[in-house]
């Protein structure tokens, strides 16, 4: 990966929004309506390139393919960064229940249990917000089924992810960009699912680890950097009843980052960035674990740069920080100075300032601007793409800051 050598590199988290032909398209695959493949997927490889084109041209530096290739039947699906592995790991019965009809469960260390979905602390302190449909509150759409593990699990998405990886490398190379990132979800948001047939949740997410880091080496091996996405690293503390001891869940959570470190061993660390983040549905947020009390659990995963939420009203006096953390001299960080979690927005001047306060805390070699997650769902298109192009304009002005 690149760092900010000559100025600040601009990125972002992953999704974006997807064009209408590849929504209705997506969805007909979905239903099994009548889809011609051939036009599916010269529909989609095309709908790559103009992400990519619209990335550079907003001002993005460091580009993905928006998330394309990971099916989206409508407009609002949040699920897609992680629901896409479901078909391309073998060993699931895709009939089980829904996301809010998981049973808690148990796991270890700290006997922390883990409450259903639909019991989060956030969504039990405010229930009636969040049962109110004009809140402005949005979780996300509710399928009847989620996978259920019934069998060893196996990788099988050999062929998709060969396909996505063709169609974002002929996009940088039409777009004459050097450098993109492809993300794929870590084995702990992967293995949040039902499982009958592995002992513990534990060995059912390093048998996940085994499967996904097929999908890891591939994005490496094209020549790409991979992201690893795994929400539950601080998510999970919301949906832990009742309120665990830091210590249990720092503990709990480590089993999480060995699953990482296990998957992605012997792969070039300086080609692998993570991202963590609270979770990215419309809420309070109030039962967020502090950025404090996870950074350094953050920091044991082996991946050479750093991307997390610190641009929406809840954590973005978290860059503090890094005042008292150091970090490691060959590693990068890249904070969101814009957010998902609002229409608003961000001047170009506040996304200076913030990119210019972590450039002043870890070096402005060492800091990429970004976003807080992705974009694609949360916003609406046009308001998601203004804000791209305003974090591009801010790293310009937070640029003219640091190197006078």
């Amino acid at each position: 990966m690149r760092g900010s050598e000559d100025g600040i590199l601009t990125s972002h988290v992953g999704s974006l929004p997807r064009p209408d032909l590849l929504i209705e398209a997506n969805r007909r695959r979905l239903a099994n309506e009548d889809m011609d493949e051939a036009s599916f997927q010269t529909l989609l490889s095309e709908a790559v390139v103009d992400v990519v084109r619209l990335q550079v041209d907003a001002g993005i530096t460091v580009p993905g393919d928006g998330e394309f290739g990971k099916a989206m039947g409508h407009r609002v699906n949040y699920g897609a960064w992680w629901s896409y592995s479901f078909s391309r790991l073998g060993g699931l019965d895709p009939f089980g229940p829904g996301l809010y009809q998981f049973p808690s469960r148990r796991s270890s260390p700290g006997n922390i249990v883990l409450t259903s979905f639909g019991d989060r602390r956030d969504r039990t302190a405010f229930a009636s917000a969040y049962n109110d449909p004009e809140s402005g509150i949005t979780t996300g759409p509710r399928p009847p089924h989620y996978p259920v593990c019934v069998a060893p699990v196996t990788y099988i998405g050999h062929d998709a992810i060969a396909q996505d990886i063709a169609n974002f490398k002929a996009a940088l190379s039409a777009c004459g960009v050097a450098e993109g990132f492809m993300t794929s979800v870590a084995p702990g948001s992967a293995s949040r699912i039902g499982n009958n047939y592995y002992r513990t949740d534990e060995e059912f997410m390093f048998a996940c680890a085994d499967a996904m880091r097929h999908e890891y080496k591939a994005i490496i091996d094209a020549g790409l950097i991979l992201q690893l996405d795994d929400p539950s690293i601080a998510e999970n503390w919301d949906q832990i009843n009742p309120e665990p001891n830091v210590e249990d869940y720092r503990k709990f959570s480590m089993l999480r980052v060995e699953a990482i470190n296990e998957a992605i061993k012997g792969l070039p660390r300086d080609r692998i960035r993570f991202h963590l983040c609270w979770g990215s549905w419309h809420g309070p947020h109030t039962t967020d674990i502090p950025m404090k009390d996870i950074v350094d659990v953050m920091l044991a995963i082996n991946a050479g740069a750093y991307s997390f939420e610190a641009g929406n009203v809840r954590h973005e006096h978290e860059y503090a920080v890094w005042r008292n953390v150091k970090l490691p001299d060959d590693k990068l960080i890249l904070p969101g100075v814009v957010s998902h979690a609002t229409n608003v927005v961000e001047h170009p001047d506040l996304v200076a300032e913030r990119i210019v306060r972590f450039a002043d805390l870890v070096g402005r070699e060492r800091v990429i601007a970004s976003t807080d997650c992705g974009l694609g769902g949360r916003v609406h298109p046009d308001i998601a793409w203004a804000k791209l192009q305003s974090l591009a304009e801010g790293a310009k002005r937070a640029t003219q800051q640091l190197w006078k």
